[in-house]
C-alpha cells in the first residue's frame, strides 16, 4: 500500500484530530502518541495540545472516544492505549472490551476512531511496536484514520 504523504494542510479535513491516550504503561504509549503526531504533521495535519485526553487505562477509552464523538467537534478520534498479558485473564476481558467499545462508539457516531491500543503477549513485544520509525503502531493508528477521513470524504 503506497502512503501518502503531504506537507500542506489537509484541505478535507475542517475539524481538529483528538487523540486519547491510556496512562497505564505510560512510557509504551508516550512512543504511541508521538508517532502519531508525527504521521498526522506529515499528512500537514497540525495538533494541539489541548486535544489529547488522557484517561486511566484502555477499559476507559471507549466512553471518553464515544463522548467526544458525540460533540461532533472532531474530525476523527485516535486511541492509544497497552494491554500486555499477565498471568490471569483480565488481559482478555480488558482487551475485548475496549475494542467493542470502540466499534460501538465508531459505528453509533459515525465517527472514524482509529484503533492504536496494543495487545501483547509481552513488554517486549509493547516496547518494540511503540519505538519510533514505521513499525511505531501508533504511526500505523494515525495514517488509519487520516486514509479513513479521505475515503469518507469522497462519498
Amino acid at each position: 500500500m503506497k502512503k501518502l504523504k503531504s506537507k500542506k494542510p489537509h484541505s478535507k479535513i475542517k475539524k481538529p484530530i483528538a487523540i486519547i491516550t491510556s496512562q497505564f504503561n505510560d512510557e509504551i504509549v508516550d512512543g504511541l502518541f508521538e508517532g502519531a503526531v508525527e504521521t498526522l504533521q506529515d499528512h500537514g495535519i497540525a495538533f494541539k495540545d489541548k486535544h489529547r485526553f488522557l484517561v486511566p487505562g484502555a477499559f476507559e477509552i471507549p466512553l471518553v472516544a464515544r463522548k467526544l464523538a458525540e460533540t461532533r467537534k472532531y474530525s476523527g478520534i485516535i486511541t492509544l492505549g497497552c494491554v500486555i498479558k499477565g498471568d490471569t485473564a483480565h488481559f482478555e476481558f480488558i482487551s475485548l472490551g475496549a475494542t467493542l467499545g470502540l466499534q460501538i462508539a465508531m459505528q453509533e457516531t459515525s465517527t472514524p476512531i482509529a484503533f492504536g491500543v496494543l495487545t501483547t503477549y509481552s513488554s517486549a513485544q509493547a516496547i518494540e511496536r511503540s519505538q519510533p520509525g514505521p513499525q511505531n503502531k501508533g504511526r500505523e493508528a494515525a495514517e488509519a484514520l487520516v486514509r479513513t477521513l479521505q475515503t469518507l470524504a469522497r462519498i
